[in-house]
């Protein structure tokens, strides 16, 4: 989780980037500005071991005022999932039950395995 948080804002520029486009925001400026803070922000967590700070610069940065008050809710992680859910249920369901089913058997066995130095 701590991974996908350090990297969820760098995820989430393009969201940003979409809704203030559709607040009338120029888009090359916009990805131009979102360039620059993700590649400064990248050399603050890879340099120099600190936490990612992208979303403070974008909050800082007057260009993206049209998003300062939601912020929070464009870099929720449940944005990014997709299909992850069923896709999980889906292959466990094509894939990995049937063979627990054809080795029903093997479940439920005790295994007694001997080391000899």
């Amino acid at each position: 989780q701590k991974h996908v948080m350090e990297e969820l804002p760098f995820m989430a520029t393009e969201v940003i980037l979409m809704e203030c486009v559709k607040a009338g925001g120029d888009r090359q400026e916009l990805h131009e500005a979102i360039r620059v803070h993700s590649m400064d922000a990248g050399n603050v967590v890879k340099g120099e071991g600190k936490a990612n700070d992208l979303l403070e610069r974008i909050a800082k940065d007057p260009l993206f005022e049209a998003v300062h008050s939601k912020l929070d809710t464009l870099v929720d992680p449940m944005l990014f999932i997709g299909r992850a859910e069923e896709q999980t249920k889906e292959f466990l369901a094509e894939e990995v039950d049937p063979v627990l089913q054809k080795e029903e058997g093997l479940l439920g066995k005790e295994v007694v395995d001997g080391v000899n130095v």
